[in-house]
């Protein structure tokens, strides 16, 4: 019973949100113009479900293909800098520094490079969600005890079987923790550069939408957006636990 009430929380959670959000823009008179009601975001999907399913399709697909490129670049690029102190002294500065640059700064760069559509999205995900990955990764392996790998090297393992064998596996719960972060960021990527530099996409439609006024089909992609990123947090949660069980004692591991 406890655990049926603690999945419905988040949904109960969300009917309350939209709730007071009705209630206030009614009893406030609040212009649809500035803040559309629940009700008329609903319609506004209903309506255009067609045109949107098709932006929304964009969008999901550009980000899993920046989001999987973020993720082999993000592991070995995370091991890489994980392996050796010095190498994680001298490159770690230096990821740091490129993520703190908005990214938004690049797509006009990409746009130079590669025009307009598809790619600006798909390099956008990638450079807004590998970092997390790198981090992550890299913080697993740099961590490895000493005393654990004296022992390890001690019973004959090289390099790569401490490697392979004990340092990939315990950086397991850090890598899945930082997907969760990181496949919400690449939505972010794709939706700048699609309001940016592309024809189609939630990003541009949305733009649209701006351009004609309509505001409730303006939250209405943001709806989808949530509601996409959410499901594949949600997935990843789930690979999570399946995966890395292990790392987790009592409740948390089987719910």
């Amino acid at each position: 019973m406890k655990k049926q009430l603690a999945r419905l929380t988040p949904l109960l959670a969300i009917c309350a949100l939209f709730g007071i959000w009705e209630i206030v823009c009614v009893a406030f008179k609040i212009d649809s113009f500035i803040l559309p009601r629940p009700s008329a975001i609903f319609r506004s999907l209903i309506e255009n479900r067609g045109p949107i399913a098709e932006h929304s399709w964009q969008t999901l697909w550009t980000t899993i293909a920046g989001f999987a490129i973020a993720i082999g670049v993000g592991i070995l690029l995370g091991c890489v800098v994980g392996v050796s102190a010095s190498i994680y002294r001298t490159l770690y500065p230096l990821l740091v520094g490129f993520n703190s640059i908005p990214k938004a700064a690049f797509v006009p760069i990409l746009v130079v490079w590669f025009g307009t559509g598809t790619k600006p999205a798909i390099i956008t995900a990638f450079l807004l969600s590998f970092f997390p990955i790198v981090a992550n990764v890299a913080t697993g392996l740099a961590t490895l005890e000493p005393e654990l790998e004296d022992v390890l090297r001690a019973l004959g393992a090289s390099r790569t079987e401490i490697l392979m064998k004990v340092g990939l596996p315990r950086s397991m719960p850090l890598f899945f923790a930082s997907l969760k972060i990181a496949v919400t960021m690449a939505f972010v990527g794709t939706v700048v550069a699609e309001i940016s530099a592309s024809d189609k996409g939630i990003g541009y439609l949305m733009m649209s939408a701006s351009s004609s006024m309509k505001t409730d089909l303006m939250f209405a992609g943001m709806i989808m957006i949530s509601v996409m990123a959410m499901a594949m947090y949600e997935f990843f949660a789930w690979m999570e636990k399946r995966v890395t069980g292990w790392a987790y004692r009592g409740e948390h591991a089987h719910t």
